[in-house]
């Protein structure tokens, strides 16, 4: 769960909020003490980096920033590495009193003006510590859908939700959230880290076996039903006839990264199917890439398409949530149905086959991302959304002394 900043009122110059990121609580709706660390991390990893880049690119001049986490991680470390205070809170599905009374006890000590979450438990942790001090909360939402505790946690404590694509914030005004308790900020991308350039001697394709001219056709992300590893992984048996020099390399790591390698095993892949795992090298690894496919049944802001795209990369994505509004159809990728392995085989093929596309694709891709998700213009937007927020409440409280 994460708090967060809360904007001071306007006799300060330093706005104060706490941020709460449930990243492994949330990874399911059971109890938290049957899953693991690693599952729920990656499960959670594009909000997770999301929120910490966060972290990282708001003024410190303007914002304070205190963290609420449910463990010790890497995440952790790197908050602290940029002096940001953490504060290790249990965030399980129903939150103990000593959870509630620390947090609480944290916001009042502090002088927080607004609290920010990021997935459910960390929703239903600030919602109840909002309450119980008057503070605002703002819960970023990361799925494409809100869930049934986003919502009753809303409805109950008032909250302000953050959702980040278009298709998300019609949903949610289809099921009767206020426009004035809504607000739409797509996810940013660091276009600076992830740009494209010269490709390392040393890397995943040397890790792999992979020559450096041969096509590597990537995935990225977590093996999990919603994002549809087997629509990729049926594509790459007819790509292997389509382009005979092809490599195919699915990133990420999830439950169904065993079942995956079976299968492209099964059907003769071994050799030009490799599943590496999580890599720490991301920025690299697009590089690496010639195009990236998102084969999901359902998503939001996917940050790997968006990381693919300022990398140089076309991408061939299916057409689900805020997938549309990052792919350009014939421009910086193509669209296919949620699905439909057929069609993103032939439309990979295509990026390859057709003299100048592959080349263009990569142009517009990178520009696409520059001028509409840069990561700076997201912090921007959601530190002026959370000034206002915690402003709406400094008047709130002047306007009631006056009474």
């Amino acid at each position: 769960m994460s708090t967060a900043p809360v904007a001071r009122p306007a006799t300060t110059c330093c706005a104060r909020w706490t941020t709460l990121a449930s990243t492994w609580a949330c990874c399911s709706r059971r109890s938290s003490a049957t899953g693991t660390r690693s599952t729920t991390r990656h499960r959670c990893g594009a909000a997770t980096r999301t929120w910490a880049r966060w972290c990282a690119g708001t003024p410190t001049e303007r914002f304070a920033v205190t963290a609420l986490c449910p463990y010790e991680s890497p995440l952790v470390e790197r908050l602290r590495a940029l002096a940001a205070e953490v504060v290790i809170v249990p965030m399980p599905d129903e939150p103990p009193w000593l959870s509630v009374q620390t947090a609480l006890a944290l916001v009042q000590s502090h002088g927080f003006d607004l609290i920010h979450s990021h997935l459910e438990n960390a929703h239903l942790l600030a919602g109840m510590v909002g309450s119980l001090s008057g503070l605002p909360v703002l819960a970023t939402v990361h799925g494409r859908r809100l869930s049934m505790l986003d919502l009753e946690v809303h409805r109950a404590a008032g909250t302000h939700l953050n959702v980040v694509c278009r298709h998300s914030q019609l949903h949610a005004l289809g099921i009767g959230i206020s426009a004035s308790h809504l607000s739409c900020i797509p996810n940013g991308v660091d276009t600076e880290l992830f740009s494209p350039g010269p490709r390392a001697d040393a890397g995943l394709r040397r890790d792999l076996g992979i020559d450096g001219t041969a096509p590597l056709v990537g995935c990225v992300g977590r093996f999990s039903a919603e994002k549809g590893p087997e629509v990729f992984v049926r594509a790459t048996l007819l790509l292997r006839s389509l382009l005979p020099d092809a490599h195919f390399v699915m990133v990420g790591d999830g439950p169904m990264r065993e079942a995956m390698q079976a299968m492209g095993e099964r059907f003769g892949m071994a050799g030009r199917l490799h599943l590496p795992g999580l890599r720490g090298d991301m920025a690299e690894v697009y590089r690496q890439l010639d195009v990236l496919v998102c084969p999901s049944h359902s998503e939001a802001m996917p940050l790997a398409v968006m990381e693919a795209m300022a990398s140089a990369l076309p991408v061939v994505g299916t057409r689900v949530g805020g997938v549309p509004d990052l792919i350009e159809p014939g421009r910086t990728g193509r669209l296919v149905a949620p699905g439909d392995f057929q069609g993103i085989a032939n439309r990979v093929a295509h990026v390859f086959e057709t003299p100048g596309e592959l080349e263009a694709m990569r142009q517009a891709a990178r520009a696409r991302v520059v001028e509409r998700f840069n990561l700076d213009d997201s912090i921007a937007a959601t530190a002026r959304l959370m000034t206002e927020l915690a402003a709406r409440r400094a008047r709130h409280r002047v306007s009631a002394s006056l009474r």
